[in-house]
Order: C-alpha cells, then structure tokens, then sequence
C-alpha cells in the first residue's frame, strides 16, 4: 500500500485544476485537421508539410496507453517506457554497477527523492513518455516543445548551430536538430547529473549525449527514436523508441505542482 501511495502521489498524471476548465479552449476545433464525412479527424492522413517541404511536427501530442504495465493511475494503465525506460530492452540496461545500485535504492525508497515528487523539471525522456500532453511548435530554425507538466518548454534549434563544448548543466540540457529527409535528428547534451530518465529512478548524467529522431509517419502519430550515450552511467549505448498520437480540439491547461493542492482526471 505504502508504494502504492508513492507512485500516485508522483504520478499526478492524468490530472488538471478542477476550475475553470470551459474558459481554456478544450473541446475548441483545431484548425486544418483533416476530416472524414462523418466529421471525424482522419488521422491516418498524411502528415502536413511546412513551406519548405519538412514535415510539420506541431500538434498536441500524447504518450500512446499501453497495458500489461502492472500500474495504473486513475484506471489508465501507465506507458511502459514511463515505469521502467528498459521495458522493452532484451536484457535491461547495460548498467554500471552504480548506476544499477542507485536506480535499486531509489526503487527500495519508493522514489521518495523523483524530481517529479519534488515539483522540479523532468528529464527530456521521461516527459516523453509522460502521462501529460505536450505542444511542439515549428517554426524556421526552432523547434519548441511546450511540457504542461510544470508548464516548462523546451527549445531545439534547427539554424546549423553545434552543441556546446562544456555546457553549464541544465534540466533540459542543450539541443541542435538537423533534418535527415523527412527525420528530425536531435543532439542533445549538458544535462545535470542528478536527472532521473524515467519513474524508477534509472540515471542520467552530466556525461550523456542524447539523440533522438522524430518522425511523423502519418496525421495522427509521431515516433520519437531516442539513443541514450552516457558512459559514466552505462557501458553501452542503449535506444528505444516512443510512440505517440495527437490530440485535436483540445490544448495544453495550465499545471503547476503545488502542495496540497487538489486535482481532478483531464477531461
């Protein structure tokens, strides 16, 4: 029970305020969604293109709901890659025995110490598996991802920059993007050393290079390719990918993280 307790109190995910939910547009038609006759978003139509030709990555976009995960949260069945970012990883991951140490006493404290219990930023890779929904906007040169988890964003330039050399370590870290045909192929790096890439706890240091690929196969989806290169906490790289669907006629509501504050299941 007690670990129960934990993971809903860090899981506060599918969650939003109670009040004033009709003044934030939810339920508002999202304009240019393809429709079928009966009205309904066609989202197994092709992805839209910018100006130049790119695929448009914008859109509301959702970590898809899988089951067999063994945790729920308000009767949803939580993302594999939420709990556990090796799930689906023949063998786990390729631990050092510290990082495999730290990952097993965070787990035995019932992830008293999760950044997402402490109201802090969550790692790149676990907001993309994340319970909330985020909002990429693309733009000539950025990428933004906009987290209503702590209503936090993130900036990805696409303008030919490189990454920095020695970074001051943030949550977010630094982030350059190129295009690979229709991939988006992102380089991150400058993480803390402290970021938690997922619910239980496994690590991610000031030393890894993260590079993920999206890739927009159709209206409705996008599939995030992430690889994880961080030496001090693993002896290999290690990739696994993320799917997510677009959410239409709705936005982003405004969640910051306070105590004792009470909350209600998205609509």
């Amino acid at each position: 029970m007690r670990r129960h307790v934990a993971v809903a109190a860090i899981v506060i995910a599918l969650v939003a305020p109670a009040l004033g939910v009709q003044a934030q547009w939810l339920g508002y038609p999202t304009a240019g969604v393809p429709r079928l006759p009966n009205g309904q978003p066609n989202l197994s139509a092709p992805a839209p293109k910018t100006v130049d030709g790119r695929p448009d990555l914008s859109g509301v976009w959702l970590a898809n709901p899988e089951s067999g995960t063994g945790v729920s949260f308000a009767g949803a069945p939580l993302p594999p890659l939420f709990r556990d970012i090796g799930a689906r990883l023949k063998g786990g991951l390729p631990y050092r025995p510290w990082a495999r140490d730290l990952t097993n006493a965070r787990q035995a404290d019932n992830m008293k110490d999760s950044p997402d219990g402490r109201c802090l930023p969550l790692s790149n890779l676990w907001l993309h598996s994340h319970l909330f929904p985020s909002k990429i906007l693309q733009v000539p040169g950025l990428v933004v991802i906009l987290y209503e988890k702590g209503v936090d964003y993130r900036q990805i330039f696409t303008d030919g920059r490189p990454l920095l050399v020695d970074p001051n370590p943030s949550f977010f870290g630094y982030s350059s993007g190129t295009w690979e045909k229709d991939t988006l192929v992102v380089r991150t790096n400058g993480l803390r050393d402290d970021s938690w890439a997922d619910l239980n706890g496994n690590p991610l240091t000031e030393a890894a290079t993260i590079t993920e690929r999206f890739r927009r196969p159709n209206y409705g989806s996008l599939e995030i390719e992430v690889t994880v290169d961080d030496s001090k906490a693993y002896t290999a790289p290690w990739t696994v990918t993320v799917n997510q669907h677009l959410l239409v006629d709705t936005e982003l509501l405004e969640f910051i993280c306070l105590e004792n504050q009470k909350f209600q299941p998205r609509p």
